[in-house]
């Protein structure tokens, strides 16, 4: 079974914690990946930096701009993760666009994440439907799961669509704007969040945009299996460094 399917059955809330890789330095990856999970976090997206990110906010952007100039590419960041399953046993997703992986070659792409022990992918730009007309096969023949986002303003139908070819979670943007750009959830939110749980849908959803703390994380794990931190998560190595990622995890959790 895939590791995320091990991880969404437990019975708990889900930590998910997304970083640039190659930020702040270009050999900070693993330690961060491995300081993560000894602290007590349940899933890592590892963002691939891309030059146009178009759903990442401000923070994340720079420190992709910043990755980039330190020399972070696709191939590096294999390289960087090739030995990562003899130390991390929690699931680990990339997150990012499609143009680089296109690049690759979409299978060849698929075919290393599976050799390097990567469970799934996330890639904001990949329409549904282009994956499900043309790469579901090829993300299935090498057991990786693909994550869907999904907004306020994503149908009813579009979302059942979403949830039936799903076979991970679902991602659940709390609002429409780019990440980390909102402190709080209003009522909005949560009716949007309540609108969700009401669905009943077959895949967990997992929130992200927004939660910064443990007052965030909590609001939203009251209405889903878990939330990601990404925004808050970079400014923390930004302002405090690498050294100190035990106290930003205390701090979401306690």
């Amino acid at each position: 079974m895939n590791r995320i399917n091990q991880k969404l059955q437990e019975d708990k809330k889900l930590l998910s914690i997304y970083f640039t890789a190659g930020y702040p330095n270009i050999d900070d990856t693993t330690s961060i990946i491995q300081d993560l999970e000894k602290n007590g976090v349940d899933m890592i997206e590892i963002g691939l930096p891309f030059s146009d990110p178009l759903a990442d906010g401000p923070t994340i952007q720079d420190s992709s701009t910043t990755a980039l100039k330190n020399g972070m590419t696709t191939e590096v960041l294999f390289n960087q993760l090739k030995d990562i399953r003899k130390t991390v046993n929690i699931p680990l997703i990339i997150m990012g666009y499609f143009n680089p992986m296109f690049q690759y070659g979409v299978e060849a792409f698929c075919k290393k994440c599976q050799e390097l022990g990567i469970d799934g992918l996330i890639i904001p730009d990949l329409p549904v439907d282009v994956y499900h007309e043309e790469y579901q096969t090829i993300f299935e023949k090498y057991g990786l799961i693909n994550v869907f986002l999904i907004t306020p303003q994503t149908s009813d139908e579009r979302i059942r669509y979403i949830d039936s070819i799903s076979n991970g979670f679902i991602y659940m943007v709390s609002s429409a704007s780019t990440t980390g750009t909102q402190s709080g959830f209003g009522d909005e939110q949560t009716a949007y969040f309540e609108r969700i749980a009401k669905m009943n849908l077959k895949n967990p959803q997992v929130i992200g945009f927004g939660i910064s703390n443990n007052e965030t994380f909590t609001q939203a794990t009251k209405y889903a299996k878990g939330a990601i931190i990404g925004s808050a998560f970079v400014k923390h190595v930004t302002n405090h460094g690498v050294n100190t990622i035990n106290e930003f995890v205390e701090n979401i959790k306690n």
